[in-house]
């Protein structure tokens, strides 16, 4: 029995840690994920905000 105690209070920063990493490494891709999305949005309002304010050189 003590040496399962033993064995367990071994691994728990171990996985402690480690589940601090994989915590923080999903929340910076999510942000990441998230601010890409943002941006494309931008860039297409931007694209079409461009287009509707430049008149067509065929509708000279």
């Amino acid at each position: 029995m003590d040496t399962t105690l033993a064995v367990l209070a071994g691994l728990t920063p171990s996985v402690g840690v480690g589940l601090l990493f994989w915590f923080s490494m999903r929340k910076i891709f999510r942000a990441d994920r998230h601010e890409r999305e943002a941006l494309d949005r931008m860039d297409r309002e931007g694209m079409a905000a461009t287009a509707e304010n430049t008149p067509n050189s065929t509708s000279r």
